[in-house]
């Protein structure tokens, strides 16, 4: 869907300013690759680097000699203001621009780069029916890159002409690369999503490297631990060079432990760290709001303004590296590889917890948005805690047909059964705190596989047993 918008954009042959949006690795550069491939406009491509206006200006002129832009026609730009003025000369040569990580001219060094280009795009969307060229821009700090485009103070506020978000790829659609591997199995579905969630990006390197359908151990082997492995610093590289290892010990605490409360997380940067203790409500707010690698969740049904949220690791990617990959990948030059794949293993499963209660969660909405046989989500689905220790993993809400959902979510099925009367427990206390008269209740239990015999024990106790085969048919 995002490429054909790309295509449609192109194929208008009249001038555009679009942003491309999305999550870290998410395939923004590729997918604008791809839509150019067809695509007669010439083009001209530069990452921004993090820079004073003199390395920007270099990183022109590489691009100019890179894309073979005919200088006789084209000047290469000397100044900032000039930069601005080419791309307009570009854009009525026919030329698509493409800047990518637009979001440092946010940068006080950069800024004033801005205020030239808004002026030469508004003599360009005056005239937009004669320019046939047009701008694309594109970045990895999504805060930095909406702020210069849609901060009503700033020279780019209301410019663009077209905004297209690039999301994961749904499960349904990593079912399908699954399947055509043979290797949609619910052990490798949940492996793979942990690990990679829906960035289409790791999936065609796995496949490039022969391991899509390869064990546990070989895939680890060649991604991450290999020395030509393709992911070995994909994290470093593409998700914390920006953090300037500011913010390590606590974005690798929440890795480590998915749900913490900021209390938590004070706590252990006081025992670890004293000295940065006062800033770690800092730190977690630049992690959340700024750089978007941390999330807050609140409760269901929790008021916006409620202060017990829990922190996450938004990514998948990064949730994995961080909490079981980085420090077994570091000491490949000190311990046997087979040791440290092992120890990373061991760590992966832990992560494949928290990861099977957001793969249930994906798998329940996307079930309900395509309307598929089960539970129909009327209201966003989450977990949900308090302070009197109730703990649920799920719960999902169908106000049409009033029902309500309870689930515990185990990755092990063995654990399943011994956790049923703790969770009636919790669900009476909920139930208690925020009836729901009404309501029918359904109690469900879910794990990755569970066998025939065990369902059968936890149907006899009036539960529901679902598990991934269960939870992807028909997607």
């Amino acid at each position: 869907m995002e490429l054909e918008q790309l295509r449609a954009i192109l194929r208008r042959k009249r001038w555009f300013f679009a942003k491309l949006s999305g999550r870290r690795r998410i395939g923004k550069t590729t997918l604008i690759r791809q839509a150019l491939l067809q695509s007669p406009h010439p083009v001209l491509y530069m990452q921004v680097p993090h820079s004073s206006p003199a390395g920007v200006l270099a990183a022109v002129r590489d691009a100019f000699e890179t894309f073979g832009v005919d200088t006789h026609k084209v000047t290469v730009p000397t100044s900032l203001s000039e930069l601005a003025k080419t791309i307009g000369v570009l854009a009525r040569n026919g030329y698509v621009v493409v800047l990518d990580e637009f979001q440092y001219f946010h940068r006080k060094v950069l800024s004033d780069f801005c205020s030239h280009l808004q002026r030469e795009v508004d003599v360009l969307a005056a005239t937009a029916g004669s320019v046939t060229g047009g701008l694309f821009v594109l970045g990895s700090i999504h805060t930095e890159l909406t702020a210069l485009l849609e901060d009503r103070n700033t020279p780019l506020y209301n410019r663009t002409t077209d905004v297209v978000e690039v999301s994961h790829l749904d499960i349904s659609s990593v079912l399908e690369i699954l399947r055509e591997h043979g290797t949609a199995s619910p052990s490798k579905l949940l492996m793979l999503w942990n690990l990679f969630e829906g960035v289409p990006k790791f999936y065609r390197d796995c496949y490039e490297q022969g391991v899509l359908n390869s064990s546990k151990t070989e895939l680890l082997n060649k991604m991450f631990f290999q020395s030509s492995a393709p992911l070995r610093n994909e994290a470093e590289s593409c998700f914390l060079q920006e953090l300037h290892g500011r913010y390590d010990l606590v974005l690798q605490y929440i890795a480590r432990k998915p749900g913490c409360t900021s209390g938590d997380i004070d706590d252990f940067v006081r025992t670890v760290s004293p000295q940065i203790t006062e800033q770690v409500s800092g730190y977690l707010k630049v992690l959340t709001d700024k750089y978007e690698l941390v999330e807050r969740r609140l409760p269901i049904f929790a008021a916006k303004k409620e202060r017990k949220g829990r922190y996450y690791v938004r990514d998948n990617f990064l949730r994995s590296w961080l909490a079981a990959l980085a420090s077994p990948v570091s000491a490949i030059s000190f311990q046997p590889t087979n040791a440290l794949i092992a120890q990373a293993m061991v760590r992966l499963e832990e992560t494949e917890g928290h990861g099977f209660e957001r793969l249930v969660a994906r798998l329940y909405e996307e079930r309900s948005r395509k309307g598929l046989e089960g539970f129909s989500l009327t209201h966003r689905i989450d977990g949900y805690w308090d302070s009197q220790g109730t703990e649920l993993d799920l719960v999902a809400v169908d106000e049409n047909q009033k029902r309500i959902r309870f689930a515990t979510c185990k990755r092990s099925a063995t654990k399943l059964l011994p956790s049923l009367a703790a969770t009636e427990g919790h669900i009476e206390r909920f139930l208690q705190l925020r009836p729901h008269p009404g309501y029918s209740i359904e109690r469900v239990a879910i794990a990755p596989q569970v066998d025939i015999e065990l369902a059968e024990q936890i149907r006899a106790r009036n539960w529901i047993v679902e598990d991934l085969t269960h939870l992807t048919a028909g997607l």
